[in-house]
């Protein structure tokens, strides 16, 4: 993986369908950076859910054949989501969930998605086509400014940024539909 910047700032988009969404993105100039991809997601925790308390994330990863461990911090309030996030991959999937188990970590939830890159030539932010069980999802992530004028370009304001996870914005689908919680899986 290569080296990036340790503070991540982010928005998700709300994007309806997925073909509009891609039409959105090649009309603001975007191509794709990286094909679809399917990933299979992993949060873990204490049994006390410490982490979630502190509000940091601890993250395994399947995609493209490598699993990758990612930390996320707490967020930093404003308009974007902003927060420490440091990832390395980790070789085997078994062999990290049970190290995890060892250190008193196990899963607490799971979530699925197909994510496709896109990038515009010059350009330092990358958007992301995140198709998931609960909707499609346009998410920018770079620094402030980028995600505020990709944001106005693909025709979106602030009022429409989301900040939440993945996970959360999951429980408000299954709240809204009064389901009961699990997994976020295909």
């Amino acid at each position: 993986m290569k080296a990036k910047s340790p503070i991540e700032t982010e928005i998700k988009l709300s994007a309806g369908a997925v073909e509009s969404a891609r039409r959105l993105l090649r009309r603001a100039g975007f191509r794709v950076h990286r094909r679809r991809v399917f990933e299979d997601n992993e949060i873990l925790d204490t049994p006390s859910l410490r982490l979630r308390r502190d509000g940091t994330l601890l993250r395994l990863r399947r995609a493209r054949g490598e699993v990758v461990l990612t930390y996320k911090g707490r967020a930093i309030a404003g308009k974007h989501k902003s927060r420490e996030e440091l990832e390395s991959s980790v070789g085997e999937w078994d062999a990290m969930v049970a190290i995890a188990a060892r250190l008193g970590f196990e899963k607490v939830f799971r979530y699925q998605k197909y994510r496709t890159e896109f990038r515009v030539r010059g350009s330092s932010g990358l958007a992301t086509l995140d198709e998931t069980p609960i909707g499609v999802y346009i998410e920018l992530e770079g620094s402030p400014a980028w995600i505020d004028r990709t944001a106005r370009r693909l025709g979106f304001n602030e009022t429409d940024y989301i900040t939440d996870s993945y996970g959360r914005l999951y429980l408000e689908w299954c709240r809204k539909r009064r389901v009961k919680p699990g997994d976020m899986v295909f």
